[in-house]
């Protein structure tokens, strides 16, 4: 059976925030039977992977069940933080849209 993959983005919206050079990225649900596959795909390995090119130091995953959420930390990702970097494209929503394209098996 060929597996069927998609992008985060038809599953799930994102908010997110960041202080100095730690992003905070926040994986909610649309629907609660989709919650499932986010906590399989969505793991700190992949996540740190997809956003590898930045070269995270750290990655930590907390699971929110009541709000149909992953709330993702980010460390190191933002090159100081909005106020010390030139390259203001990596903050804020830009990083939860990178987040929202990644693909994922849906089976």
């Amino acid at each position: 059976m060929k597996s069927m993959v998609r992008p985060l983005y038809e599953l799930a919206h994102a908010r997110t925030g960041d202080k100095g050079s730690r992003s905070n990225i926040s994986v909610i649900a649309f629907q609660k039977e989709d919650f499932a596959i986010l906590q399989r795909e969505l793991t700190v390995e992949k996540v740190k992977e997809h956003f590898q090119f930045r070269h995270p130091s750290s990655v930590t995953r907390y699971v929110l069940p009541n709000l149909l959420a992953l709330n993702f930390v980010i460390d190191d990702l933002l090159d100081g933080g909005v106020n010390l970097s030139l390259n203001l494209d990596s903050h804020g929503k830009s990083l939860s849209y990178w987040l929202l394209s990644m693909e994922i098996d849906v089976d």
